[in-house]
């Protein structure tokens, strides 16, 4: 065991300028800190199999869940049930800092639409 933090986790880029530290990359479980610049969307997708808790720890984000747009600010969370749409954007101003939670994790699983 070893304590992990961002200097520490595998870290990747996504659609070219948005941040991901694997800070538990398992089959069973992953465990993400993102970082999104404002104005910045991910793809709209879903996941067969894995459900996903999104929690915001600085800023905020519109997710899209099936039609239904939440706001999230710091300290609060959204889960997505497997097989359902959505996308995540910062609408906002300053970049969002957020927990990806997934059960089990989203490797092979996720389909874009």
């Amino acid at each position: 065991m070893a304590v992990i933090d961002r200097e520490t986790a595998d870290h990747y880029l996504w659609q070219g300028d948005c941040d991901g530290w694997r800070l538990l990359d398992r089959a069973d479980m992953a465990v993400i800190a993102e970082k999104m610049p404002p104005g910045r969307a991910e793809t709209r997708h879903y996941h067969e199999t894995a459900r996903q808790l999104f929690y915001v720890l600085s800023g905020s984000l519109a997710i899209d869940l099936g039609g239904t747009l939440f706001h999230l600010n710091a300290g609060q969370a959204l889960q997505i049930p497997p097989g359902r749409r959505h996308q995540v954007a910062n609408d906002g101003t300053e970049a969002a800092e957020f927990l990806v939670i997934s059960v089990p994790s989203t490797r092979d699983d996720r389909i874009e639409v």
